[in-house]
């Protein structure tokens, strides 16, 4: 589900989004934001699984995810959705698409990091079955905000 009466496609990232994907994260994070060139390494690293939401009628990138596989864990790097797409079940959307990849590849766990400002993500997160762990202390910056970290167990479940 998104914006009522709008259709989005959630489909694997590819290179050619790295210019709407740039623009989305600066949108979204301003000071924050990855650098294109990080995106492009990223979204093609070894153990990495990026996500891209798009409006089907006109192709515009409205959110985006990513996961990375260790081996055992996997971490979600990154959950996003433009501000017009928010509260319309596109970020749960995304996060059960991870979190089917993490249980396909076999991971023990999911875990991330989450703003502790951030309460429409905290609270998806636990409606998902994630538990918190703790508190990292200034952990995002710029504004050195705290962190909490989640975790959702996968193994015999």
């Amino acid at each position: 589900m998104t914006v009522p009466g709008v259709e989005v496609v959630v489909r694997p990232l590819v290179a050619s989004d790295l210019d709407q994907l740039d623009r989305l994260e600066r949108t979204l994070f301003d000071a924050a934001a990855w650098s294109r060139a990080s995106f492009a390494e990223e979204i093609v690293a070894d153990g990495r699984w990026y996500l891209g939401a798009e409006r089907a009628a006109d192709g515009a990138l409205v959110g985006y995810a990513g996961i990375w596989f260790d081996g055992y864990d996997a971490q979600v790097m990154t959950i996003a959705v433009d501000a017009a797409h928010q509260g319309h079940g596109l970020g749960r959307r995304l996060l059960t698409a991870l979190v089917g990849h993490a249980r396909e590849v076999g991971a023990a766990q999911v875990l991330l990091e989450v703003r502790v400002d951030n309460a429409p993500a905290i609270h998806l997160y636990e409606s998902m079955g994630f538990v918190m762990l703790g508190r990292r202390r200034a952990y995002y910056q710029p504004g050195n905000i705290d962190a909490y970290t989640m975790r959702l167990p996968l193994e015999d479940v």
